[in-house]
């Protein structure tokens, strides 16, 4: 049985951010989220960069390897930008994306501290792992998992894509199922909205769009002072038509859609 994305996508500047740093696309066959690395320069220039340039090359990915091939190609392509403009030295930016292969496996790919959720039978299970400061503390124990969302140094990453040949690619495959629903989400909500307010918007509510903008105004709601943005991707029956291209939100939906749309005819 062939299986495709259902998706909504939703995306807000906030209420403390003049610029939105956050970019996300959707298709049929892959979704993503990308969150330019505050602190640095240019990260709207950063995440929508990234997405344009991955998602330029079509939606047929063979394997693990194969999308590994494509983030490094956008990552290289981040280098350029800071090769012809030494100004923007330093951008970077997170990114958490899905994406069928031709065989049908889910591939899964992160870098840095936007997250990938699992809804599958109800039950939510976080599919990645934050590259921060504040999980490494999680992980020796020095911080408790249900303290990490207010501990005052949780933004400091330590992975992102910066253009530069050492950066962490990461991609694995997963086994897509009818009827699950995957959240990719940046840490304007997850750093707000604890995982059951999470589990219950996305098993309370039908439609893909709805649940992105339920949770997108729960996290504003929640006092987020960060940009927020919110893919949601079920899991239906149905032939993924390759050659339809993706939408976009956040800083991709502004930046480069003449050049995508140049270089996807």
């Amino acid at each position: 049985m062939t299986l495709h994305l259902d998706t909504g996508l939703a995306s807000d500047v906030g209420g403390y951010r003049d610029i939105n740093q956050d970019a996300a696309f959707v298709a049929p066959w892959g979704a993503g989220v990308a969150d330019g690395v505050g602190g640095g320069p240019a990260g709207d220039l950063a995440s929508a960069a990234l997405l344009h340039r991955l998602v330029s090359g079509g939606a047929r990915v063979d394997d693990v390897e194969g999308l590994k091939r494509r983030i490094r190609g956008a990552n290289w392509d981040l280098g350029a930008h800071v090769r012809r403009d030494p100004a923007l030295t330093g951008m970077a930016t997170t990114f958490t994306g899905i994406w069928f292969a031709r065989d049908g496996a889910l591939l899964l790919a992160h870098t840095g501290d936007s997250r990938a959720y699992l809804l599958r039978d109800g039950h939510l299970i976080r599919q990645t792992r934050d590259d921060s400061f504040v999980q490494g503390l999680v992980d020796q124990g020095v911080v408790r998992e249900e303290d990490a969302m207010r501990h005052p140094r949780r933004n400091i990453i330590t992975a992102s894509l910066r253009g530069d040949d050492g950066d962490v690619v990461r991609v694995t495959d997963r086994m897509a199922m009818r009827g699950d629903r995957w959240l990719l989400c940046s840490d304007g909500i997850s750093d707000y909205l604890p995982d059951d307010i999470i589990a219950a918007v996305l098993r309370s509510v039908g439609a893909a769009q709805e649940a992105a903008d339920l949770l997108v105004a729960a996290a504003l709601d929640a006092g987020s002072r960060d940009n927020v943005t919110a893919v949601v991707g079920d899991i239906v029956p149905g032939e993924r038509d390759e050659d339809e291209l993706p939408d976009f939100g956040g800083a991709a939906a502004i930046r480069f859609m003449e050049r995508f749309g140049d270089l996807a005819g």
